[in-house]
């Protein structure tokens, strides 16, 4: 079967991961979590994508973007992983691919999934046991969006911009979202949605989405039952 083309619509937030070639590690210190960083920042600029959020883990990354165009989020990821590989097998005295095919991604809707898309992104360092707070991960943008730190690669969502009045009140709405978490059916929509490629949002949303693009936004559920249930994709 043909696999489906990456759904890239401008004007809506996506939510993207790239894995590592089976699982295996992508970072191996500071500096190529530094490089990947710059790579992305440059690369948003020149394609003119808004980088809301990102989390950057072991083995794989995740980043929650607005294009403005449809060929912003293809040519901003094609030009940080090819250069990104690039300079990571230089360093490490390495050749061969790096990724696990193609990145993954779709359209999330905002004012049902946004908000909750960046507290999913800001525990996975907690729930790989990697730290018990979020702010001990420095590869994330959760330190951002709490006053911690300021970090140039964000541009915050409006969404964000409407949980408090003032910057102190925003990052204690935020921090109050991260500490509430998610439900785990939220957990694994947002993973299948981005893995599978399929738009998340009611029915309203992807109706409207489906105007806007000839590629197919949801599963079509004509035909035959399906007498086995789907297994859940992991993060």
């Amino acid at each position: 079967m043909a696999r489906l083309p990456r759904l890239t619509v401008p004007g809506y937030p996506h939510h993207i991961i790239q894995r590592g070639n089976n699982r295996q590690a992508i970072f191996t210190g500071t500096p190529d979590y530094e490089l990947l960083l710059e790579l992305i920042g440059e690369h948003a600029r020149k394609q003119h994508v808004a980088v809301h959020a990102y989390v950057l883990m072991s083995n794989h990354f995740h980043i929650l973007a607005t294009p403005e165009t449809e060929e912003g989020i293809p040519q901003m990821m094609q030009a940080v992983g090819r250069r990104y590989v690039r300079n990571y097998n230089l360093r490490h005295a390495r050749t061969g691919t790096l990724w696990e095919g193609r990145y993954k991604s779709t359209l999330i809707q905002a004012e049902r999934h946004l908000l909750a898309c960046m507290v999913y992104m800001d525990l996975n360092p907690v729930r790989a046991g990697m730290v018990a707070d979020p702010g001990e991960y420095p590869w994330s943008s959760y330190q951002h969006y709490t006053g911690r730190r300021s970090d140039k690669l964000i541009t915050p969502h409006p969404l964000y911009w409407e949980l408090g009045n003032t910057p102190f009140a925003r990052d204690e709405a935020y921090a109050a979202l991260v500490r509430a978490g998610i439900s785990e059916s939220e957990q694994q929509a947002l993973t299948d949605s981005a893995l599978r490629g399929w738009a998340l949002g009611e029915p309203d949303y992807v109706a409207e989405l489906q105007k806007r693009t000839e590629r197919r936004v949801a599963r079509a559920h004509a035909g035959r039952p399906r007498t086995t249930k789907e297994q859940p994709v992991p993060n």
